[in-house]
Formats: C-alpha cells, structure tokens, sequence
C-alpha cells in the first residue's frame, strides 16, 4: 500500500476536488459518487493540507460536508494559487533545479558536457550527461533557461535581467501585487512577488472570483490557439450528468458573467459527439470553461476571420450564452407589457432601457410600456423577467415553451403563498 503524498502528479484531477469542494461543497464522503472513499480521504487531506484555514467542516446526520469558505474581499492573496504549487518531483528534480540554476547565475554560456562538469567539480555532484541535457531542454522550454548556437555546439544561459530591472523599480512589485489580485493569470504575479519576498499590503479586491485561478491553464490554451487562429479538440464533462462529451472547434472568444462570474468559451463547433442536440456541427456554440477538461491544437483554420466576423453580428442577438432556444427559429421574439406609474416610477423604464439589451420599449398608454425584443434564446431571459413580477401585465413569446414555463412558475407561487391562482 503507497503511502499519501500530498505533492500531486496530474493538477487537472486535483482541479476538479478543489472545485467540487470550493464551487459546490456541502457534500459528505458518500455523495462523492464517481471517486472511491481512499481517493476522496486523499483529495480531502491534500486540500486541508494547502488550505486549511480556509476548510470548513459541518457535521450532518450521514457524516461531515466539506468545504471551502474563502471570502475573497478579506484576502491578500488568491489562496487557490497554492494548489499550483504542489506539483511533485524527484530527488534528481529537486537537486538539479538548484544546481543547474546557480551554476549559471553569473550569466556565463555553458554547454551541457560543461554544465555536467561544473555540477561535479563544484557541487560534487555525479549526473548523466544525457540526464542533464534532458533537464536543460525542458527548462528552456519553460523559459527558464535561453538556447542557442555558438557554431557547432549548443549553450545554455539565465537572462537575468527581467530580476534586475524589477529589483530597480520598486513601483513595478506594486504592480505585481495588484495584477495577482486584478488579472487573468494573477499567478504570474504571485509567483515573482514571492520571488522578491513582498507582500501584498495595499490592494484589496471586493468582487473577486478565486476559483478562476483553476480554469487559467485551459484559459492559456484557448487564448494561443486564437491567436495562432487554429481549431482545437475539446474534451468537455458535462457538470449536469458527468458524461464526457467531445467536439473539434474554432475559438472565436470568451465570455465572461458580470453576474456570476461563470467564464465560457464561445466557438464554432465543425464536429461534436454530444448527446445534446443543440450542439450540433455548422453553428456556435458556447463551453462553460470549467467543463472543459483538455484543449488540443489543431490545424489552422483557414475561415477563422470570416467566422469572428459572422460572431460580431450575431452578438447582438445574443442575451447570454445561448445562440440556440427550444425551437428551430433562428431568432425568437419576446414581448413584455408592464404598469409604471408616472412621473414617480419613470425609472422602471430607465431600467427597462438600460437593461433591455437593444430590446425596443413603447410607450403605449398612460402608465403602460410595451417591451419587444428578437434573441436566440428567450429562456435566458426568465431570471431577468422575473424582476419585474407584480408589473407585468402580459408577456408573449414566439416560443412558447418559455411562456408557459414563466405562467406556470407564477402559478406555483400562487400556490406557495395560498394567492388565488389566475389565468394567463
């Protein structure tokens, strides 16, 4: 039987516990269903290990919910950035990594038998020429060291003066500590605040979504195949029913939430082997962005500037995320009427304006307004609607499927609260 370690091999796995307990929590050792009770006492103690101030535990009747409670405007820091920093390692990792950077610290340009025979003569320490090259590689392939020819032979070399130039200007670790705070990929920022030793004693965020964090290196992926223009193969989990669903696709953008702060990628899907029949092949559609699992590069797409083209003018149809409702229609129709007092209430149709996403508002008698709009998916807008309930004095909508669906939740509130059930 191995014993538990808390550093980890495969962040993605350890991504979907910190989320399940961070996002949704309130969850016993039984209720995690597709993991096995070891695999879940091991996720659970990695997770108390890196964040354990953060971890709360209320005991039920079943056992004891887990989870996190990290309120963010309190915070210095972003404390889910641990969980990127627990990446396992071999003694060789470990001692290599040291070695091979201070040996080159003076900038001097060394090939890898040179480098071999610096570890030997100064640090007494016997590696593989063939070892040692392998590191050095993989470390110019994560920037931490520069490559180059120097005629026949090949040399390695620390640029340093990124270090030097932050070390003269104070002003940028300030900086730093806003970006880690305010930015995607705020762990970019993290990591060189803590190379400089400096805390975060200024910035505060009041709004900030932590678990973003989690999602920065599908975001990363996504992000260079748009700018490469290259279609990607997705690997999506589907966070309704746990089905892993694929699809090839052109990224186009992404979306974020000002309400929820839910980030998706919107694409335009060439081939998909979901079950879901609204996202077939030839339209756009949009991934929630932690759903997705893997991002893999394609070729080039050779229509990608025509797509985003085509994306910009059907954005204005759009009142979410949803390009496709529950009907064929390419475009549905709503209509709301309200009651608005006037003059005293003239700001319920500010606020239908302002809010109302390019939607038309009429005036069509004293203290009534006719509310019109064309989108893809009326369903979106239900929650938005729902708002304006005790005013409203009809709603229409080309998909019926949404009308019913907002008469019949009035109907069950009339229920709840014993009111006299009406007609539509």
């Amino acid at each position: 039987m191995s014993d538990f370690q808390e550093l980890v091999k495969s962040f993605p796995k350890t991504r979907e516990y910190v989320r399940d307990f961070f996002v949704y929590g309130f969850k016993t050792r039984d209720e995690f269903k597709e993991k096995s009770p070891r695999t879940y006492d091991n996720e659970r103690r990695r997770l108390e290990s890196w964040l354990g101030e953060h971890v709360r535990k209320d005991h039920v009747s079943n056992g004891s919910n887990i989870s996190l409670a990290i309120d963010s405007n309190l915070l210095d820091t972003n404390p889910l950035f641990r969980v990127w920093k627990t990446k396992s390692f071999t003694d060789n990792d470990i001692v290599l990594h040291f070695l091979i950077l201070d040996l080159l610290q003076d900038g001097a340009e060394l090939t890898v038998e040179e480098i071999t025979g610096g570890l030997l003569e100064k640090y007494e320490a016997l590696f593989d020429v063939q070892t040692v090259r392998r590191k050095c590689n993989a470390y110019e392939k994560e920037g931490l060291l520069n490559k180059k020819k120097s005629g026949k032979t090949v040399v390695f070399s620390i640029d340093n003066s990124l270090a030097v130039w932050i070390r003269s200007n104070e002003g940028m670790l300030d900086a730093l500590t806003f970006y880690q705070m305010a930015g995607n990929f705020g762990i970019v920022g993290n990591y060189l605040s803590e190379q400089f030793n400096h805390h975060n004693r200024t910035f505060r965020v009041k709004h900030s979504f932590c678990v973003h964090t989690l999602e920065e290196e599908i975001l990363f992926d996504l992000l260079d195949a748009m700018n490469r223009k290259t279609d990607v193969h997705l690997e999506i989990k589907s966070s309704k029913n746990g089905v892993l669903n694929t699809a090839d696709c052109t990224p186009l953008q992404i979306f974020t939430s000002t309400r929820s702060g839910r980030r998706f990628l919107c694409g335009y899907i060439k081939k998909s082997s979901s079950a879901n029949s609204s996202r077939v092949s030839g339209r756009f559609t949009c991934y929630r962005l932690d759903s997705i699992k893997t991002v893999t590069p394609l070729d080039q797409s050779e229509e990608y500037e025509e797509l985003l083209a085509r994306l910009d003018r059907n954005r204005s149809y759009l009142w979410g995320v949803s390009f496709q409702g529950n009907t064929r229609r390419h475009l549905d129709r709503l209509a709301m009427t309200i009651q608005a007092l006037e003059p005293s209430e003239q700001y319920i149709v500010e606020r239908l304006k302002r809010e109302g996403r390019g939607g038309t508002v009429t005036r069509t008698e004293p203290n009534v307004y006719r509310y019109e709009i064309e989108v893809f998916d009326c369903g979106e807008m239900l929650p938005w609607i729902r708002t304006f309930i005790g005013r409203i004095l009809s709603l229409e909508c080309t998909d019926k499927s949404v009308e019913q669906r907002f008469y019949r939740d009035l109907q069950t509130m009339y229920r709840m609260y014993l009111i006299e059930e009406m007609s539509p």
